[in-house]
């Protein structure tokens, strides 16, 4: 078992694990984890290895709430051991009732929730999180819907997902004006090759306190370790959807990225987790896996290397934009 390190998201109590499950491949088509039995491989894996933190939304798998359906089943009787987050707010295509494109009003925030708790099996979810903005609803009708469902019991603490920087200061002194619970987590999209993150989304992150969760963290899966100019692993994700990742690829980059990591002893999956997990405000990464032997994997790349100062900022300056 890997000795994962847990850490506060953001300025909460809300205590995680520093590598995550997401849970977007659980009744994704062609994968392990479609089934019920693979969904259960990997979640019983991941609680075996003392991952805790569960990131879901209701829009994921193959059809919507596929996902949060197969975790309900394979969490009946270990709820109380992990950290449960999912997200409200994609188009559910009419299955939490009509929407009008308004997913974040009070009136679609209950009808979702609600949802949610049923096919999870739940009377709580641990973190609820806005999983994009929404252009009409004020941010304050959100903020006191989510209040109210906090008193009730049903959720423990509120995250959002893909907010820019300003909208991330929005809700924050919208917050603390209105009197609401704040915001603790922020999910956006981050990897050595996506680092437009730094420019303004993480200083407000760092700047009001949030835990930030990245997602493609390991940019689809290329970070692995798994893949080169040829290709790679025929049920990656990559390989079956993405196969354009391939093409644009900076291999000259990653050529020496490999390089570097073989001069140490570590393999390129471990010091891309030791990189993220040294950035300010980075809370816990959060990687998918369809197989019970991937999130092994992943917690024991976590916790495997701890790169220096110098060593940081030479993975920082081979992927330094140009």
């Amino acid at each position: 078992m890997a000795n994962i390190d847990y850490r506060a998201l953001g300025g909460s109590g809300l205590i995680v694990s520093t590598i995550g499950l997401g849970c977007n491949n659980f009744g994704r088509a062609g994968t392990a984890s479609e089934t019920q039995e693979g969904t259960n491989a990997v979640i019983d894996a991941a609680i075996d290895a003392g991952v805790t933190l569960f990131d879901t939304a209701d829009i994921y798998g193959q059809e919507r709430g596929l996902s949060e359906t197969l975790m309900g089943n394979a969490l009946k009787g270990k709820r109380e051991r992990i950290v449960l987050a999912t997200k409200f707010g994609m188009d559910m295509g009419g299955a939490n009732g009509p929407d009008w494109g308004v997913r974040a009003s009070r009136r679609y925030i209950r009808l979702a929730v609600e949802a949610s708790l049923r096919r999870l099996q739940t009377d709580w979810i641990d973190l609820y999180q806005l999983h994009r903005p929404d252009p009409v609803t004020p941010i304050d009708e959100t903020l006191e819907t989510l209040d109210d469902l906090i008193r009730e019991g049903k959720i423990r603490y509120i995250g959002h997902s893909n907010l820019a920087g300003w909208q991330i200061a929005e809700a924050e002194f919208t917050a603390r004006i209105g009197g609401h619970p704040r915001f603790i987590s922020a999910q956006n999209e981050y990897s050595l090759l996506v680092r437009e993150a730094e420019r303004e989304v993480l200083p407000a992150v760092n700047a009001y306190g949030l835990g930030f969760l990245p997602y493609f963290p390991l940019y689809n899966g290329l970070f692995t370790g798994k893949f080169s100019r040829e290709g790679g692993p025929a049920d990656s994700r990559i390989m079956r959807q993405r196969k354009h990742l391939l093409d644009t690829a900076p291999w000259d980059r990653i050529d020496r990225y490999q390089a570097f990591c073989d001069e140490r002893g570590v393999t390129m999956l471990g010091a891309t987790f030791a990189w993220l997990l040294a950035q300010p405000g980075l809370t816990s990464v959060i990687a998918g896996a369809t197989r019970p032997e991937q999130i092994v994997a992943n917690a024991e790349a976590a916790t495997g290397w701890r790169p220096s100062e110098s060593e940081l900022r030479e993975i920082s300056d081979i992927f330094a934009a140009a």
